[in-house]
């Protein structure tokens, strides 16, 4: 009989996090978040998109040295070392966002997996980066995202996560990656068990217009995660940074969705708080054994458009 691999994982939503707050603060409020997990007993944290700093793309950075001061050059660096040390003491693994460096210049909006024992597990740079890069004409905010960074790529890359994490097939991806179903099957295709999500969602619709409120982003925010959790049959944790941030509203419902799209635990507030559940990572079996064995059932040689192309060709009508 095989032995049931179960994981303990928390989602550390963040409260706003304020352009003028000090590293060191935000830091704090991290490593407060994942003791208070680790004493519930969780062996991973998630937390959000960008968790060091404000969502800096909503302003316009017109200062060079100021736009870098948002950016990691290394992971770790002694900046956030506090957050891997007390992490290993405990060892607790986590999952974080940050604004990425590289060597080359090039910057990517990134996410690190990182193991009980302080060894780096996997990096991911994100693919879909929503926004503009010029900025908006009379909006009080902006989304700079394609200003600031360049699109991840390194793909979709899932990664084997040690026995102290339960052996899971674990995938990253951030924010807006969410909302695309080709993100979440590629790392179904490798077999993921467990994807991990940090996002900043604005409260509002961040391109204008009044069609969108919070109760609508933060119903859609779950709703791709239930629909692609259940469709890749994953475990799927998303965190949220959450609250008034800078006068910019951010949604909370961070939750964890189990295997079959049902979440089975949510963030009540949108200030800094834990979220926790026990995933029976064996669940993962029945989607991928039944509905959603994509060796039996796949058909790659009708998908020719998803890669084929990027925007819509309409059919044409009658004569």
């Amino acid at each position: 009989m095989s032995v049931a691999r179960r994981l303990r994982i928390a989602g550390a939503q963040m409260g706003p996090t304020q352009r003028a707050d000090p590293r060191a603060h935000t830091l704090g409020r991290m490593i407060a978040l994942l003791e208070r997990a680790a004493g519930a007993g969780a062996k991973l944290v998630v937390f959000p998109e960008l968790a060091f700093t404000t969502f800096f793309p909503r302003w316009l950075i017109e200062d060079p040295a100021d736009l870098l001061a948002c950016f990691e050059t290394a992971m770790p660096n002694p900046g956030v070392q506090p957050l891997f040390d007390r992490a290993r003491a405990l060892g607790v693994g986590f999952c974080a966002g940050y604004a990425e460096l590289t060597p080359a210049g090039q910057r990517f909006n990134a996410a690190i997996l990182v193991a009980p024992d302080g060894a780096v597990l996997g990096r991911y740079r994100k693919v879909h980066l929503p926004g503009t890069i010029a900025p908006r004409s009379g909006a009080r905010f902006q989304q700079l995202e394609k200003r600031y960074f360049a699109y991840g790529d390194q793909g979709f890359p899932a990664f084997r996560a040690p026995a102290a994490l339960g052996g899971a097939i674990t995938g990253m991806l951030i924010c807006n990656d969410r909302r695309w179903p080709e993100a979440w099957r590629v790392l179904g295709l490798q077999g993921v068990e467990l994807v991990c999500i940090g996002y900043n969602s604005a409260a509002y619709d961040p391109n204008g217009g009044q069609s969108e409120d919070a109760a609508l982003r933060v119903f859609h925010s779950q709703l791709v995660v239930q629909a692609n959790a259940y469709m890749n049959a994953t475990w799927a944790i998303a965190v949220a940074k959450a609250g008034i941030e800078d006068g910019s509203g951010l949604i909370g419902g961070s939750c964890i969705v189990d295997p079959h799209g049902r979440i089975v635990a949510e963030a009540a507030t949108l200030e800094d708080e834990v979220i926790l559940a026990d995933c029976d990572l064996d669940q993962c079996r029945q989607g991928k054994t039944k509905m959603f064995d994509f060796a039996a059932h796949r058909r790659p040689s009708q998908y020719g458009p998803i890669t084929e192309r990027a925007g819509v060709i309409e059919p044409q009508g009658p004569d």
